[in-house]
């Protein structure tokens, strides 16, 4: 049975930078529709199952009624009988649950945070991811039933994924040789003690940057080292740099709609696999994605390493692109 997963988180894009931004607003009602048409294009490529992640908002079963109402649904929705916790526990269980089920292909729906989530869960099922977050670099725009269209050919086993498939990066964060925790974009050190609401929109608390990748026309941290270097997903290495020090000025994205002027240093290139050590001088967090999660004592040290362990991500245009040359869109016999 041909199947894929949704992960359609109903949190994402309601932190606390949409009252400090002008970020688009994307309800779950949107989120709806938008799972609605991954499922109409998926299932019409041959998509027999879509599992969907449970959540406060009851996405699925709304998805499954309104489909069913209009005699459209075809595939079987099956939303995961699992504990909900109504938060990121939710991603990261529905999307084990997912990979242990063999889906071919998972659709996300949010932000960075929410990718980082299910990139702390799965370790080759590949994934397309939709923005419906506040600052947003790993999941991209795009219309849900082109992204159901490619999860279905994903899915379908025909091709040779490595055509349209790239493992991505992520930064690895150690202490006492531990691997604690991950981040897939950016993991910041802040002077902030608490991790509160947990989103940084505090520029003048950044102490350092990592990044796997940063481009200027990227919205968040990475954007303030996209204006000193530019890194891509395709190379193998990611950099690091002193914030707030006496580097050059510079202007970033770092919200929407909010440029800041920022003081950085030289970006410092950090290669894959090579361990970079941090021991705390004071108090604070460490963000990963945008959001603090790992609070830090004085003389703790953690080590930041970036490697190759990412989530396997799917080029949709590539993806489609090798469907319909090798007639996975013809309906000819």
């Amino acid at each position: 049975m041909i199947s894929i997963g949704i992960i359609a988180n109903p949190a994402s894009g309601k932190d606390i930078r949409r009252l400090v931004s002008h970020a688009t607003v994307i309800d779950n009602n949107e989120k709806i529709n938008i799972v609605e048409r991954i499922v109409l294009g998926a299932q019409a490529l041959g998509v027999e199952r879509v599992y969907m992640m449970p959540d406060s908002y009851n996405m699925g079963y709304r998805v499954e009624d309104a489909l069913n109402t209009c005699n459209e649904l075809k595939c079987d929705i099956n939303v995961i009988n699992i504990l909900r916790f109504d938060g990121m526990e939710d991603t990261v269980n529905a999307a084990k649950f997912m990979e242990e089920n063999n889906v071919g292909c998972i659709v996300t729906l949010g932000g960075d945070g929410t990718n980082r989530a299910v990139a702390k869960a799965v370790k080759d099922t590949p994934l397309i991811s939709i923005s419906t977050g506040t600052n947003n670099v790993y999941p991209v725009m795009m219309e849900g039933t082109v992204a159901g269209m490619a999860a279905a050919a994903v899915a379908s086993g025909r091709f040779d994924k490595r055509l349209f498939i790239r493992r991505d990066k992520r930064i690895e964060i150690y202490k006492d040789g531990e691997l604690i925790d991950i981040a897939l974009i950016d993991a910041v050190i802040s002077k902030d003690v608490f991790v509160g609401s947990k989103a940084i929109w505090d520029m003048d608390s950044i102490e350092k940057i990592f990044v796997t990748r940063c481009h200027p026309a990227s919205i968040g941290f990475s954007s303030i080292m996209g204006s000193k270097k530019i890194i891509t997903s395709a190379d193998d290495f990611g950099a690091y740099a002193e914030i707030n020090t006496n580097g050059s000025k510079i202007i970033a994205a770092v919200a929407a709609g909010v440029l800041s002027p920022v003081s950085i240093l030289e970006p410092v290139i950090l290669n894959l696999d090579v361990r970079h050590s941090f021991i705390a001088d004071s108090r604070g967090t460490i963000a990963l994605d945008g959001e603090r999660e790992i609070p830090f004592s004085e003389d703790q040290e953690y080590i930041f390493k970036i490697t190759r362990n990412g989530p396997n991500h799917v080029n949709v245009v590539k993806a489609l692109e090798t469907a319909q040359l090798n007639g996975f869109l013809s309906m000819e016999p």
